[in-house]
């Protein structure tokens, strides 16, 4: 019997979508609420930050982008936001998914 995959189906939520998923994330928190000194660290400035804003203003996961890339894992983005080191081609495939584009420019002593 062959096994059928599943099917993977990205599109953009609409506004309404993305109120009632903060309300359950608001409501979630309030019953199971995050241990103390317990959160996820913000991005570093630069790169990973823009890179963490670009994917969050289009709507997408981490997993969702790396798709849109062509990267076969998402941790990659993840490592990119958290500015670890990643593959050079991995950040333009990102970029580049994002509408966004790296330039070098010369460094100001």
């Amino acid at each position: 019997m062959a096994r059928k995959g599943l099917k993977h189906v990205e599109r953009h939520l609409t506004e309404e979508e993305r109120a009632r998923h903060a309300r359950i994330r608001e409501a979630a928190i309030q019953d199971i609420p995050p241990k103390e000194g317990i959160a996820r660290s913000p991005s570093r400035p630069g790169i990973p930050s823009t890179i963490h804003q670009a994917r969050e203003a289009h709507g997408l996961t981490w997993y969702a982008l790396a798709k849109r890339a062509g990267i076969t894992n998402q941790a990659t983005i993840r490592a990119i936001e958290q500015g670890k080191d990643v593959k050079l081609s991995d950040l333009q495939c990102v970029a580049s998914a994002l509408g966004l584009k790296l330039e070098l420019i010369e460094q100001v002593a």
